[in-house]
């Protein structure tokens, strides 16, 4: 039987590194740790691109970032540049590349089908770049099905307690 993975935060960041939402799981936990992930996360992922760029790779999956205290992060980039950043506990087992890339995968398509919803930009502000962090507001009461999805994802992973 496989390992259970457990996840303790997700974080989905614009293309301009707008953090568009931050969903943590582990119970006990402070919000500000996976903040802080996520926004050391960009680096590595900038680095990360430069040498798929360089390579010519179109891998979207950026494999483990880094390791920190008690998570291992990883990353991926979605081709109009968002960029979803997990935090997995550390554990002894052996964490599989396609189990994580299941996780991006479900993840991705949760942001797609909300960004896809005509009906949820009607209060956009048209100013001519594609930057959905003033869409995605972590408060914004129109992406309650966007939040949940991400919720029912952690769920299912294995997080446990609720998102906060």
């Amino acid at each position: 039987m496989p390992p259970q993975l457990k996840l303790n935060a997700v974080a989905f960041v614009s293309p301009q590194n707008h953090p568009i939402l931050i969903r943590t799981f582990a119970q006990g936990q402070d919000e500000l740790k996976y903040h802080y992930i996520a926004h050391t996360s960009l680096d590595v992922i900038d680095e990360r691109i430069a040498a798929a760029l360089a390579s010519k790779s179109t891998d979207c999956y950026l494999n483990l970032l880094y390791t920190m205290e008690d998570v291992a992060v990883y990353g991926y980039i979605t081709p109009l540049k968002v960029k979803i950043i997990i935090a997995l506990a550390l554990t002894d087992s052996v964490v599989r590349d396609a189990d994580v890339i299941t996780i991006f995968r479900a993840l991705h398509t949760a942001y797609r089908q909300a960004v896809a919803n005509p009906f949820l930009k009607v209060n956009a502000p048209i100013d001519g770049y594609n930057d959905h962090a003033t869409l995605l507001q972590a408060g914004n009461s129109k992406w309650r099905a966007f939040r949940k999805r991400v919720d029912d994802i952690g769920k299912a992973v294995g997080a446990v307690g609720s998102a906060t």
